[in-house]
């Protein structure tokens, strides 16, 4: 099932760069298995919430607050050395992007490699629509969020895309209530 243009503007209302993302949406949830109703809702509305529906595709915070995060692969001496050639901190340099907001040095890396797209040493390519489309995509997979769309989890969705796993608590991830209204629009239009 392709989304339309229309169905997207629907879903994201404040999305004004829509067309921008299309195509590359339709691809990558093709590519990564996101092809029913209750994925594609649940995608869009983390991708919807991560990205203030497309109008950023890189983390507004500064990043510094990730420097020392060890689990994100921050304090590793090679993320250090390549941030600081790019006189750069890791946690400045490898802050969200893209409309999931990939973060930190091991994500970007694990990224690098699964999609063969340099975004180590240049992680501002997961702005770019195809990029950072393909990008949210493959973090959906790996991080196995099909499993909770498909029961009609938002929480579950929500909570592994904002705290990286599932916690006990309905609702405590950043924003759980854009991210359920956009799901809730999102099965209507999809319907």
């Amino acid at each position: 099932m392709n989304l339309t243009l229309q169905q997207l503007q629907l879903i994201m209302p404040a999305a004004t760069r829509a067309s921008l993302f299309l195509e590359p949406l339709n691809a990558a949830m093709q590519e990564f298995g996101i092809d029913t109703r209750l994925r594609m809702a649940a995608f869009l509305s983390q991708v919807g919430h991560e990205s203030g529906q497309f109008r950023f595709m890189e983390e507004l915070a500064s990043g510094a607050a990730y420097d020392n995060r060890a689990d994100l692969g921050n304090t590793n001496p090679e993320a250090i050395r390549i941030a600081a050639a790019h006189g750069s901190t890791p946690g400045r340099f490898w802050k969200g992007h893209g409309p999931i907001q990939i973060t930190g040095y091991l994500n970007h890396l694990a990224a690098m490699m699964a999609l063969e797209l340099d975004c180590v040493e240049q992680p501002r390519l997961l702005c770019e629509p195809v990029h950072g489309c393909r990008a949210a995509g493959w973090f959906w997979k790996v991080n196995g969020l099909a499993r909770w769309a498909d029961i009609g989890d938002i929480d579950g969705v929500s909570d592994v895309v904002n705290r990286g796993r599932k916690t006990a608590a309905i609702g405590d991830s950043n924003g759980f209530a854009e991210r359920k209204a956009t799901y809730e629009r999102a099965l209507k239009v999809l319907s």
